[in-house]
């Protein structure tokens, strides 16, 4: 079975194609600036790379390219679109009403649409592809898979904020948490590098790219994460602030005559790891810059691990323990330092490292625990396509069955 994966943002399609019985990837690529100047495909397969420029006025013409793309003499992978089995979609939010990913009937579509206040950026670009793509291959099943459906586990006290009932009432505010497609597929990969059973496992997954999540999982399931009703909530990211006092944002409004709209840019595209360093939302950046004496970013790689290490304390007193601390995504996987930094004097709770195993790994899994440790420390690279292509081609195959 070939399944192709979207992930559709407002400008932009990220695409997949998957040969589900050989688990590889047989093409991928991305249609970038699509309704803006410069617009242009970039398609891969076989490790060659093709960049095409071209007019995109819209994600129907940007879907269209990818098609002829895959269909192409010279650089395609198939020969018809009927060998495509199904569509796999990343949706950003499906609020609390996706708990699982679902086959996108009609009533799907209203239901993400409703989602749209909680994701104004990203769940009308999701539709956009959604709809575009049913109409360009029509006879196979189309699935979404939600960042928000893993988080769906926690318990009331962990997703409720302590605001007047009425606003999660009438408005839906709650914590939701994002990247859940992400940490299921690294805690079910975690469970087959130990060999454990998931209802065992106390886990804490760290996925720490330019977003940020923290997510605690238990028997399987999430019980916290550190995202909440938008992703502004949670670790200090590449430009994102995190936690703040809320009253800093009324502060700012009347002190700095900042209004609402001009908070929130600052807050989600100026702060973070950008905004302490003065630097970059580039990890590597702020390395080399404390590497170099710059001392904002000394601050900024000490704040960030600070944050990163209050959380690991307060998941492990919230599940009553700890079993495995597991690190992915892009700073996640390829940052010892900052790995080192996170677990420096997490020994009470069981947290050892091994020096040499923690350097050598890098865009690969592995145990970076030393022997003895309590709990062990993994690197489990990320692959959320993969995790959509397998649910898509589960719910495909039940369609099949019907």
């Amino acid at each position: 079975m070939k399944v192709l994966v979207l992930n559709c943002g407002s400008s932009s399609i990220k695409y997949q194609l998957r040969d589900m019985e050989k688990d590889e990837v047989i093409a991928k690529g991305t249609v970038a600036k699509i309704g803006e100047p410069g617009s242009y495909i970039e398609h891969e397969t076989g490790g060659k790379k093709t960049r095409r420029e071209a007019v995109i006025p819209n994600h129907s013409e940007g879907l269209s390219l990818v098609m002829k793309a895959m269909l192409d003499e010279e650089h395609g992978v198939i020969k018809d679109l009927r060998e495509i089995a199904a569509v796999g979609h990343r949706v950003v939010h499906g609020g609390a009403a996706f708990t699982e990913p679902a086959l996108i009937t009609p009533e799907v579509q209203e239901k993400i649409r409703e989602c749209i206040p909680l994701a104004p950026l990203h769940n009308p670009a999701n539709l956009a592809g959604i709809t575009e793509a049913k109409k360009q291959l029509p006879e196979v099943p189309h699935v979404a898979v939600f960042d928000t459906a893993f988080h769906q586990t926690m318990p009331e006290k962990a997703y409720m904020y302590a605001v007047p009932r009425e606003f999660y009432i009438q408005y839906g505010v709650r914590k939701y948490g994002f990247h859940g497609t992400s940490c299921r597929y690294v805690s079910k990969k975690a469970e087959e590098m130990l060999g454990s059973s998931s209802d065992r496992l106390k886990m804490i997954i760290c996925h720490l790219g330019n977003g940020v999540t923290l997510n605690a999982v238990q028997g399987g399931k999430s019980v916290d994460t550190s995202m909440g009703l938008t992703p502004l909530e949670g670790l200090i990211m590449g430009t994102r602030c995190g936690d703040i006092d809320p009253g800093v944002i009324f502060y700012l409004h009347r002190r700095a005559n900042l209004s609402v709209e001009e908070l929130d840019k600052i807050l989600n595209k100026k702060s973070g790891l950008l905004g302490v360093s003065g630097v970059s939302n580039d990890m590597r950046e702020v390395i080399k810059g404390a590497e170099a004496g710059n001392s904002r970013c000394k601050l900024a790689l000490e704040m960030y691990a600070y944050r990163v290490k209050k959380y690991i304390g307060a998941y492990a007193a919230a599940m009553g323990g700890l079993d495995v601390l597991v690190f992915t995504a892009g700073i996640g996987e390829n940052s010892p330092l900052m790995r080192g930094m996170i677990c420096e004097n997490l020994e009470f709770l069981g947290v050892k490292l091994d020096g040499e195993a923690n350097v050598k790994t890098v865009k690969a899994e592995g145990v970076i625990s030393s022997p003895d440790s309590k709990v062990k420390v993994l690197v489990v690279p990320t692959d959320e396509e993969k995790m959509i292509a397998l649910d898509t081609m589960e719910i495909a195959e039940k369609v099949k069955k019907i």
